[in-house]
């Protein structure tokens, strides 16, 4: 099932197909379950003004907020992953739009409680908690909420902001409906003339092909079907951000930087210092593309080229050979985690696997407490799927034992956190196969996959950070934006870590923020690169056989959300608040530029 032909999706044997039924037995039940949620959402009514009656009262109230998040999060999930394995189902279209202003409507039905205990106050709320120890594991949630008091405004505000969330989900909607259901792309041209179908499934196969002429024109032909919409993409991109600086300035923050690392008590330090690092570490990346260019044969070096195998047979790693892998590299965790993730890979189909026609670009990992943590990928067969697999797995692990430790209010935890986990199950894995296979063909491929890894996080991520930042900071100052002006910022931000390694096709190169839907997600791109960073760290601490690591690690995923994750990190071992686990993941990605060097001699 590794070809660049997407299937129908009723052409997937079920055994790779996401448990749906797990969820919910059909898609009636889903909207029985919608039409009961619609309706109790009412019940919360009768704790409006009533939070200062004392614990009592509280913990009631928050056991019934706890459940109707389980329940709103478990419908959103149904439709989500439904919609992102076949966005030309029109009825999973039309179930995710219904249960979008649902959850808006439940964020908004719950927008009392905050301003009701800031308006009890601090002493009394901790004071509740010292008198009912029941109340003791929301000791987190209650510091957090006094800590964020004073961009936390009325009740009447936080009603409207909450409904607001559903709607301005409507901008990311828009590009992801345009690019995974509407949007046909000009068949790839093979060296000898044969015509590849490809869609956004089946893409990255083409660029890990050996055939140069294919790798071009898919990469030219994906991104002008980018191009050729550029205005409307740059239209709803621009409006994403004006939503953003809305909520900037009705929470009276200074930045929408400064309001998006607020949420989880992070400095805006932590993300100039990324910035500085990568910028200061660029050399890098030119000499793997000089080291690549040369080993290829190539006169010159092309963005599409960056995939390009180095050998001349591409290495196999079929779907079950990958889960045994990733499962081998994961031991150090212990049986109980291995167990887990083996059963949830292949009996209780948590993954939907393959390429289907109308899938969603990319790989995720989503769901909530009361299901499984669903992955949705393409696998391909090749190294780079199994990494893909392992990364998400990452995620799925962390979300699994976040849920079954914490309560609903603290199962969902920060992207900050989440890319911690997801890359280290890559470099776990990834370090015990480089340790224990003697293939050459295996271990280029291997390295291979982790720089595409690191090229992914450590290069386009930190890019297109920068590109968020100075977008950001033009609405904030009143400025305006369109096509041409994103294009040609895009374009100049990779020319730096480029460097003339690298012949620059400024305008496909330019329409790279169009391809992803991460910047709908305000400031989430540059989290990538700190996870990699402290995945790298944690990583080393186990495999260096340091006392407790693994006990450590485990402990911060099933933290959940229970913790800042800074502190999270810094109990598992590593502290992100500083530069220097950023310059350690550059020095550790120079170590397989320096293996793959020889390698090749």
């Amino acid at each position: 099932m590794s070809d660049t032909t997407a299937r129908e999706r009723s052409e997937i044997p079920i055994e790779f197909t996401w448990n749906a039924e797990s969820v919910f037995p059909d898609r009636s039940a889903w909207s029985d379950e919608f039409e009961a949620l619609a309706e109790d959402l009412a019940l919360l009514e009768d704790y409006h003004g009533r939070l200062s009656e004392g614990p009592k009262t509280l913990l009631e109230a928050i056991g019934m907020i706890e459940d109707i998040v389980a329940r709103a999060f478990r419908l959103l999930s149904y439709a989500y992953v439904g919609l992102a394995v076949d966005s030309l189902d029109p009825q999973a279209v039309e179930m995710y739009g219904r249960v979008q202003g649902l959850v808006g409507q439940a964020l908004g039905a719950l927008a009392f409680m905050d301003p009701e205990l800031i308006a009890a106050g601090e002493d009394t709320v901790k004071g509740w908690i010292d008198e009912d120890q029941r109340l003791a594991k929301y000791d987190h949630y209650v510091n957090n909420l006094f800590r964020k008091q004073k961009h936390v405004r009325s009740q009447e505000v936080e009603e409207l902001l909450g409904t607001l969330q559903g709607l301005f989900l409507g901008a990311r909607t828009t590009a992801e409906a345009l690019a995974d259901s509407d949007f046909t792309f000009r068949p790839a041209t093979a060296a000898d003339g044969t015509e590849i179908p490809f869609t956004q499934g089946t893409l990255r196969r083409i660029y890990t092909e050996t055939d140069r002429e294919a790798r071009r024109t898919a990469w030219e032909n994906y991104a002008d079907q980018y191009r050729a919409f550029k205005n409307t993409l740059a239209s709803n991109l621009t409006h994403s951000i004006r939503q953003n600086v809305f909520s900037m300035r009705a929470r009276k923050h200074e930045s929408t930087l400064e309001m998006a690392l607020f949420e989880n008590n992070i400095p805006v330090e932590v993300f100039y210092n990324l910035i500085e690092t990568f910028r200061a570490n660029v050399g890098t990346w030119h000499r793997y593309f000089s080291i690549k260019r040369q080993a290829l044969g190539f006169e010159e070096f092309f963005p599409y080229d960056v995939w390009a195998p180095l050998t001349p047979k591409a290495v196999e790693i079929t779907y079950p050979q990958a889960v045994d892998w990733i499962c081998e590299g994961m031991r150090p965790l212990g049986d109980d985690y291995v167990q887990v993730m083996r059963s949830g890979s292949l009996e209780q189909r948590w993954v939907d696997v393959y390429p289907n026609k109308g899938k969603r670009q990319g790989a995720f990992s989503f769901g909530s407490p009361g299901t499984y943590p669903f992955i949705v990928m393409s696998y391909n067969d090749n190294a780079l799927s199994f990494s893909t697999l392992a990364h998400e797995l990452g995620h799925s692990m962390h979300s699994y034992l976040a849920w079954e430790t914490q309560p609903v209010l603290y199962s969902r935890y920060s992207i900050f956190a989440a890319e911690v986990a997801s890359n280290f199950n890559q470099a776990m894995v990834r370090g015990y196969l480089l340790d224990n296979i003697d293939d050459r063909a295996l271990m280029i491929a291997l390295i291979e996959e982790a720089m595409a890894n690191f090229y992914r996080y450590f290069f386009v991520m930190p890019t297109l950070a920068r590109f968020e930042l100075e977008t950001h900071e033009r609405i904030e100052r009143g400025e305006g934006l369109n096509a041409d002006s994103l294009i040609e910022l895009m374009a100049d931000l990779f020319e730096e870590p480029y460097g003339s390694a690298m012949v620059l096709d400024r305008e496909r190169v330019g329409i790279t923020w169009a391809q992803f839907h991460h910047l709908y997600a305000d400031y989430y791109v540059y989290q990538y690169a700190t996870g990699i960073a402290g995945a790298h760290a944690l990583v080393g601490r186990i495999l260096d056989g340091e006392p407790g690591a693994a006990e450590d690690y485990l402990g911060f995923l099933k933290a959940g959300g229970s913790e800042y994750p800074l502190d999270a990190l810094k109990t598992a071992g590593v502290d992100l608040s500083s530069p220097e686990p950023v310059e350690q993941a550059f020095s550790e990605m120079a170590g397989y530029v320096d293996r793959l060097e020889q390698l090749l001699s």
